[in-house]
């Protein structure tokens, strides 16, 4: 049996006070996301096929993202270029999916993030984008149920 690793992957969740068709909204609608995670602007829905920018005055450097998957309101699959992805076209994989809990009153998002090569980079990378997509789910968090840029001065 071979138990080397071969590939670094990690998953976030939170939950959040809102029906799930709001939740997955806020991150599907370029203007929602644009409020809370992406700072310098999202431009493109999240629809299956299209590929959108992102930017952040914090991170400078608006960048595509491709999206492989939408399926309203319960699951978003997207691509984007990752240093020391262990991809053969340097990409990595994000899967937001939705959960609707509490008899709707509530939904639980979980982000997975896959395709980083087990080396010292990829856990860099791995680590740093898992402390960002934390960071995500919490600024949604807050934005949805609050209306609260929560990343405002957050990093600079």
């Amino acid at each position: 049996m071979n138990d080397e690793l071969k590939e670094l992957s990690f998953t976030v969740s939170g939950r959040i006070a809102r029906p799930i068709a709001a939740v997955y909204e806020a991150v599907a609608d370029p203007q929602q996301l644009s409020k809370y995670f992406t700072t310098g602007g999202a431009r493109g829905r999240l629809e299956t096929g299209s590929e959108v920018t992102w930017d952040f005055h914090d991170f400078p450097g608006a960048f595509p993202v491709y999206v492989v998957d939408a399926q309203p309101p319960n699951r978003l699959v997207i691509r984007w270029a990752g240093e020391a992805s262990a991809s053969e076209d340097g990409m990595t994989t994000t899967t937001f999916e939705f959960e609707s809990i509490d008899d709707g009153a509530r939904t639980l998002v979980t982000i997975t993030e896959s395709s980083w090569r087990a080396t010292p980079d990829g856990a860099t990378n791995a680590f740093g984008n898992c402390e960002g997509w934390t960071g995500m789910l919490a600024a949604l968090k807050v934005w949805v149920e609050h209306g609260i840029n929560l990343r405002d001065g957050f990093y600079q």
